[in-house]
């Protein structure tokens, strides 16, 4: 396949890298087999203890140079990176559709996310701001000032193999931290392909070896960041199970964590809805990534006046979908990331019908040869309770629940009663409607839209969210502060020594 050697992707690759160089490890070997035909496409050699140590230690000695480099500096490499992406942007997106499963389309937005994120810090680089606030005491000045942290690392999923790590490395470097990488080990080969990016970025511009350290492997890998006291902050995308560990360890050590974990959103369908609009918000949110996102649309909330009439809609929307190879750009929905994601999936199914659940759209595992692979599956409709347990969880999987509401109130109720709170929309002509949606009193969620679905965040603005989707904030806005430190600096400019609050002190 010519975009495995375009990206240096062989049937070996090693897994520990410290930004210039490849380290050797006897860690076990993870296999990397595709879910769009069950090939396997490589294994990478995953860091054992010393590898890692060895990675941090070196991480540890380019910070000290790393946050010495003026911040546009830095942003001078991100933009270099962000140059370099766009040439391999065709090969990358391409591994990532075939390694994760996701659409060709997706895959290649998912690169482009990076090459967005590039851009953004490159900007960022030369607005790294404080404040300056007046002094209660005379011939002073007092203003707060941002430094980088250290060592940052990165524990990232397999539905988004290289996007949020770009949004945090990308951050983290104009900021003037270093970072550790540890991919998801479902995803290892585009973790080593953007390393092998990466690299010749540093090498021509003479970077300190380990600003980008690669740390493949399973959970333990994880386990060693979370508890290493070197590495004062680790940002954790995943499961809500797993955030919940990697907060308690960090936590422990009074480390810094930044959450993104599950989510479990809901588009509620207004009375005075663009059905249109709806219909495509809806379709999409549900079965992009078969499913696999964390701002996936698992509910619909609907208006009692419309509930049939949509729910028509949706049935001849469902009927069109087409399932098969994500790198049929023909095709809208690829394999789920394994057979275990494909367990899972058949599980729901079961546990919704046996809750009283009633299927308008069937769902089933596809067999034949073009889905030999196994992890195919039929993207489904349910309608449910909200108050199924099936339904208060999330499932990384093509399903969507549907439900009818009364009024606005009962609908933000609806869409606010689960534990999660990543993303929600509304979808509504009705300006009353979208404000109450929007308020303090509506979403509960990090991400609230109106009139899109609740999928396809932009870099620019802050991305995560609240209750056990962790808290953290990702990307755009203001969302590099969590990378720093905040120092408040007080100088005296005279030759006296008043003390704050009229405090006297004379000897």
């Amino acid at each position: 396949m010519d975009f495995l050697k375009t990206l240096n992707i062989n049937a070996h690759n090693k897994g520990v890298s410290t930004g210039l160089q490849w380290l050797k490890t006897k860690g076990e070997k993870l296999s990397s087999f595709s879910p769009v035909d069950g090939t396997l496409i490589g294994t990478v050699a995953a860091a054992d203890r010393a590898a890692y140590d060895a990675v941090v230690e070196k991480a540890q000695s380019a910070f000290a140079e790393w946050r010495t480099w003026p911040a546009p500096k830095r942003g001078e490499i991100v933009r270099q990176i962000g140059m370099e992406l766009r040439q391999y942007k065709t090969a990358l997106g391409t591994l990532v559709s075939y390694e994760m499963g996701k659409s060709l389309q997706e895959g290649l937005g998912e690169v482009q996310e990076m090459i967005d994120i590039c851009d953004f810090a490159v900007g960022l680089s030369r607005q790294l701001h404080g404040l300056t606030m007046h002094s209660e005491r005379p011939g002073h000045r007092m203003y707060e000032q941002y430094h980088p942290l250290g060592i940052v690392g990165i524990i990232s999923a397999f539905n988004f193999p290289v996007a949020v790590w770009s949004w945090n490395s990308m951050l983290a470097w104009v900021c003037g931290d270093v970072t550790i990488w540890k991919p998801s080990e479902k995803t290892p080969l585009c973790g080593v392909a953007c390393q092998n990016i990466i690299q010749s970025v540093f090498k021509r511009n003479n970077v300190p070896e380990g600003v980008c350290g690669l740390i493949s492997g399973g959970r333990n890998v994880g386990e060693w960041m979370s508890a290493d006291t070197r590495v004062p902050l680790v940002s954790a995308t995943g499961s809500t199970r797993m955030g919940k560990a990697v907060a308690a360890t960090v936590g422990e050590r009074l480390g810094r964590s930044l959450l993104e974990l599950g989510g479990n959103n809901a588009i509620i369908i207004s009375a005075e809805a663009d059905i249109n609009i709806a219909i495509t918000a809806a379709v999409f949110g549900a079965v992009g990534t078969a499913g696999q996102r964390c701002t996936t649309t698992r509910r619909l909330i609907i208006h009692e006046k419309i509930y049939n009439k949509f729910k028509e809609h949706l049935i001849n929307a469902y009927s069109q979908l087409k399932i098969g190879n994500p790198l049929n750009e023909k095709n809208h929905v690829g394999p789920l990331i394994d057979t275990d994601a494909v367990k899972n999936y058949v599980d729901a199914i079961e546990k919704c019908k046996a809750e009283g659940g009633n299927f308008i759209v069937e769902g089933g595992v596809l067999k034949g040869k073009n889905y030999q692979s196994g992890c195919y599956v039929k993207p489904c409709v349910a309608e449910a309770k909200n108050s199924f347990e099936i339904v208060q969880h999330e499932t990384f999987a093509p399903i969507l629940y549907i439900m009818k509401y009364k009024t606005m109130d009962e609908a933000i109720a609806l869409q606010n009663g689960v534990p999660q709170g990543l993303s929600s929309s509304i979808i509504t002509n009705n300006l009353r409607e979208a404000e109450q949606f929007l308020s303090a009193a509506g979403s509960d969620c990090g991400i609230a839209n109106v009139n899109i679905g609740t999928s396809g965040a932009e870099i620019g603005g802050a991305f995560g969210g609240e209750k056990e989707t962790g808290g953290g904030r990702e990307s755009g806005s203001d969302a590099w502060k969590v990378y720093m430190r905040r120092q408040t600096n007080t100088i005296n400019y005279t030759d006296k020594l008043p003390l704050a609050q009229g405090i006297k002190f004379d000897l």
